[in-house]
């Protein structure tokens, strides 16, 4: 069997949403097919700061921000912040139409300060309470800071969130020749949220890069996701797989669709695929 280079998202696919703990058994997984030659690479749209905790568990590489910042076996291979005039516009046009803003940078990221509060609302009223529960343990556990303690570093991504689909109209218009809104939804009550992704790159432009720079063939490689921000690395991989948990969209487009990753999904996805 060739040794296959595998790209693993993190919330949804290796841990749980807004976890920093993967199953056991997803450990072992990676442990093994590590051991048998295989290379893994954890593939996020989570910044650098913010997957840093699992690299504890072993991996060959790393991808940030949802393919703007790459490391493999320790070197930086593709570091691409926004220029500060995009950074300034983006920042600029979101506040101006009324959308809650999370902005990511290498170490860190920081949100406004009437996001929780927008989505407790909601929430109280029989809308997103799933959302809102993530949001308050990603908040927990992955250190988000509010937006006063911004102090310009540079930017990789924006994940929003608005009230309703029409809100995005005028900064889909402004933003649009620059920046791809990857859309995760909406709600029965309107409430949309998604990320705000320079074109300059995306997963599926990771797996290139990484199969480039490895010299491990595009139809030798695998991708795990359970998201539409994980739409480019699934198309792109020679084999792209979806979590059972996942979104539907996303499963009708994956090659194969694997357990959740709460019923040991990975193991048993690399056990299938003669992996481990």
């Amino acid at each position: 069997m060739e040794h296959k280079l595998i790209f693993l998202d993190i919330d949804g696919t290796l841990t749980e949403p807004g976890k920093n703990e993967p199953p056991t058994s997803a450990v072992e997984a990676v442990r093994i097919a590590r051991a048998n030659g295989h290379r893994v690479v954890l593939c996020s749209g989570r910044s650098r700061g913010m997957l840093s905790p699992l690299l504890a568990y072993g991996f060959d590489g790393l991808v940030g921000s949802a393919g703007g910042y790459i490391e493999y076996g320790g070197q930086v291979i593709y570091d691409c912040p926004m220029t500060p005039e995009q950074q300034g516009q983006a920042m600029r046009v979101l506040a101006d139409n009324g959308i809650f803003r999370t902005v990511e940078g290498k170490e860190h990221s920081y949100t406004d300060e009437g996001f929780k509060q927008f989505l407790r609302e909601n929430a109280g009223a029989g809308g997103n309470s799933e959302l809102l529960r993530w949001r308050e343990q990603i908040e927990g556990e992955l250190g988000i800071r509010p937006m006063a303690e911004y102090q310009g570093e540079p930017i990789y991504k924006i994940v929003f969130m608005c009230r309703r689909a029409e809100d995005l109209q005028g900064p889909m218009r402004v933003l649009g020749d620059s920046f791809g809104f990857c859309l995760q939804g909406t709600d029965q009550y309107g409430v949309i949220n998604g990320e705000l992704i320079n074109k300059a790159f995306h997963k599926g432009t990771a797996v290139q890069r990484l199969s480039q720079y490895t010299g491990v063939p595009i139809e030798d490689t695998i991708a795990f996701g359970d998201s539409m921000n994980d739409l480019e690395m699934i198309q792109t991989a020679g084999l792209g797989i979806c979590m059972g948990n996942g979104s539907e969209a996303l499963k009708k487009i994956a090659d194969e669709v694997c357990p959740p990753v709460g019923e040991d999904g990975l193991f048993r996805a690399f056990q299938s695929h003669g992996l481990i």
